[in-house]
């Protein structure tokens, strides 16, 4: 793949975008890779946690300006469909995933960053949909979940003005959970990444869905989707040699994640 790279570290899949000369710019080819390489974490059994991040100086600095401008109605659709899929999937992924903004997370990099399960940021990050600054909105999600994770008020601020917010003041508006200095971010990230690697991966995923669903219906339909999800646990044996291991007093030493 010309434009992301895949790593792996144990069961840590790590995905970086590499296109540094453009600040990992989205484009069609870009998106192209980025399936590629979700394609090879997701089938990878060995793999329990992704790590997303860039090369060089930016996380994602946004969509190819340069292969929008000419765009019309039409194909202005069809991007917006091309990177709206991308970033369902991304939020919708089958493993957790963490966001390691290491630079410019802007645009279409802004919107990457909201669909991870997680964002961790170095100090360095910079925040911001400059979309209506070129006479668009976000169209890669970017309306739809900045709202869900920030409010409405924050997102509306953010989106109208096309400001550029530093990572501490994405910290202080919930935008991401954790800010460290820029040699600290992916040791930081990979700690956590494995620590959530450490837990039953049934649950995990379980938990996950149970969240991304959730979050979109009625308290009470969401709670009966989890009391369902629950009841699934029970029949893995993690939950048996975890619960077994806590009466008996003793620590389970590794999960079998089924």
């Amino acid at each position: 793949m010309a434009f992301v790279e895949v790593t792996k570290q144990g069961n840590v899949g790590i995905i970086t975008m590499n296109r540094p000369e453009a600040l990992n710019a989205l484009s069609s080819a870009v998106f192209a890779d980025l399936t590629k390489a979700l394609d090879i974490v997701e089938k990878d059994d060995e793999i329990y946690v992704v790590v997303i991040t860039g090369a060089g100086r930016a996380f994602v600095a946004g969509a190819d300006i340069g292969e929008m401008a000419t765009m019309n109605v039409e194909e202005g659709l069809a991007f917006s469909e091309l990177g709206n899929n991308l970033m369902m999937r991304v939020d919708l992924f089958s493993k957790p995933t963490i966001a390691a903004v290491n630079g410019f997370a802007l645009g279409g990099g802004c919107e990457l960053a909201l669909a991870a399960d997680i964002r961790v940021a170095s100090e360095k990050a910079k925040f911001g949909q400059p979309e209506v600054g070129l006479g668009i909105i976000p169209g890669f999600g970017g309306t739809q979940r900045m709202a869900r994770i920030i409010g409405t008020g924050a997102a509306m601020e953010l989106i109208y003005t096309a400001d550029t917010i530093d990572a501490k003041r994405a910290l202080e508006i919930g935008m991401v959970q954790h800010v460290v200095p820029a040699e600290e971010l992916m040791p930081f990230a990979l700690e956590m990444a494995n620590k959530i690697a450490s837990k039953a991966q049934v649950a995990i995923r379980t938990s996950k869905m149970a969240i991304r669903r959730g979050i979109d219906c009625d308290i009470s339909t969401a709670a009966t989707y989890e009391a369902l999800a629950f009841a699934t646990c029970f029949a893995t044996e993690d939950q048996k040699d975890a619960m077994k291991a806590f009466v008996e007093k003793r620590k389970l030493e590794k999960f079998k994640n089924h």
